[in-house]
């Protein structure tokens, strides 16, 4: 089993029990086909850079998953098909972190520009 990272936008005109619904059924293929949800977060309805397919907004949602290719596979193609889904990135992952995505801290949290060293100082 391999480790991966998907991140979905939903379309902007759904509401969040709608999303999660959403969740609900993608969490169902994985499990379905052997493979585990080990992280989920739902980051808001955010703006979008440019508008994809008439929407300047979408809901965020992150999944790291555990499973193989073959689950992975039918879970690309059911977020394909699904229009409600903007767009979707998987990446495969050497490892989960624990803490939560930098898009769930708060500002306050964050690790700044000032936080780094420098080197030759």
């Amino acid at each position: 089993m391999r480790l991966y990272e998907s991140v979905f936008i939903a379309r902007q005109d759904i509401s969040t029990g709608q999303v999660d619904a959403l969740c609900d059924e993608f969490a169902g293929i994985i499990t379905e086909g052997g493979g585990k949800i080990l992280k989920k977060e739902y980051w808001g309805l955010k703006s979008l850079a440019y508008r994809i397919k008439k929407n300047r907004k979408g809901h965020y949602v992150m999944f790291n998953i555990e499973a193989d290719s073959a689950t992975m596979d039918e879970y690309d193609r059911k977020m394909g098909l699904n229009e409600d889904i903007l767009r979707i990135l998987t990446i495969k992952i050497d490892e989960v972190d624990d803490e939560p995505s930098i898009m769930m801290q708060s500002k306050s949290d964050r690790p700044s520009h000032d936080d780094k060293d420098v080197e030759g100082e």
